[in-house]
């Protein structure tokens, strides 16, 4: 359950992308802020697992959304599990994702306020986040996330 300062955290706009060690698929570690100078451009955060089935009706409509928007980074934060799960899932799925990243601590959602998933951070191309949706996205939802990044 999210307390009332976790939902604080979440509301907080313009805050930068959390420095919280994270791991590609590759097993390379990385943080969230370089990878955005990298890319230097909007960038969708979604936080997950794969045995959350909110997360997992999810994954289809933000798929096609990183086909579609060349301009804007998604990025995959699995919450907690290894990499031999999450590639299995992803096989069985059937889903291409780029930027698969792992927290196996699950500390990116404890820095963000997140105890829940999916959530998906929105941030512009200067890293500040401009808007948090908790729970499953459609794909009218996500639009209008993506609608805050232009």
């Amino acid at each position: 359950m999210l307390t009332v300062g976790s939902l604080m955290l979440l509301e907080e706009k313009a805050r930068p992308l959390p420095k919280t060690p994270l791991w590609t698929i590759e097993g390379n570690p990385t943080v969230l802020d370089e990878f955005a100078k990298r890319e230097g451009t909007p960038m969708v955060i979604n936080l997950w697992a794969t045995w959350c089935p909110p997360c997992r009706r999810e994954m289809p409509v933000l798929e096609a959304a990183q086909q579609e928007e060349d301009d804007i980074a998604f990025v995959f934060v699995n919450q907690g599990e290894d990499k031999q799960l999450i590639e299995q899932f992803l096989i069985a799925e059937s889903l291409e994702l780029e930027n698969v990243m792992l927290d196996p601590s699950t500390a990116l959602g404890e820095e963000t306020g997140s105890m829940a998933m999916p959530t998906t951070f929105f941030y512009d191309a200067q890293g500040q986040l401009v808007d948090t949706h908790l729970g499953e996205l459609s794909s009218a939802t996500l639009k209008r996330g993506l609608e805050k990044l232009r």
